[in-house]
């Protein structure tokens, strides 16, 4: 994996899945307390991506540096490739909700449009980093130590 662009983009991750969760809060709680409507499911899911991007970031981060021997190449690939589709899928739904809007007014109306483009950011971001991540683990990268390596040098003797 690249040193210097793939942690610039955990942190542009993690910064935007803040930001992004901030904002879907912002317009699930005008829709709940303003208006007395359930808020759309469009934004309920921006909520869970958020969470599940800081989730994801964590085991990603985290269990690799603290417990090497549970972390695998695969599960970090499924969780970047989980990520791509969730942000992928949030940003279109949110897209088009707000585009059959019959009208937008006050500040939510914004909000739900910024929270708009910084779904698509987290998408190509997620994208950038699946990308380095795959090229990582299909060219033999990421491996995990092998447990046995260690007494392989040593020669067996018969006592």
């Amino acid at each position: 994996m690249g040193f210097g662009i793939v942690p610039a983009l955990r942190i542009g991750q993690a910064v935007l899945a803040v930001f992004g969760l901030a904002m879907s809060c912002y317009v699930a709680n005008w829709y709940n307390v303003d208006i007395s409507a359930a808020s759309p499911s469009q934004v309920n899911f921006l909520i869970f991506a958020s969470i599940w991007s800081l989730i994801s970031l964590a085991v990603l981060e985290i269990v690799p540096r603290f417990a090497p021997r549970a972390s695998h190449p695969y599960s970090a690939l499924a969780f970047e490739f989980t990520n791509v589709i969730f942000w992928f899928a949030g940003f279109i739904a949110i897209a088009v909700f707000l585009s059959r809007l019959l009208f937008c007014r006050n500040a939510v109306c914004g909000v739900a449009q910024a929270d708009a483009v910084i779904s698509a950011f987290q998408f190509v971001i997620w994208g950038v980093s699946i990308f380095f991540m795959a090229k990582d683990v299909f060219k033999g990268g990421l491996r995990r130590p092998a447990a046995g390596r260690a007494g392989q040098s040593m020669k067996e003797t018969v006592a």
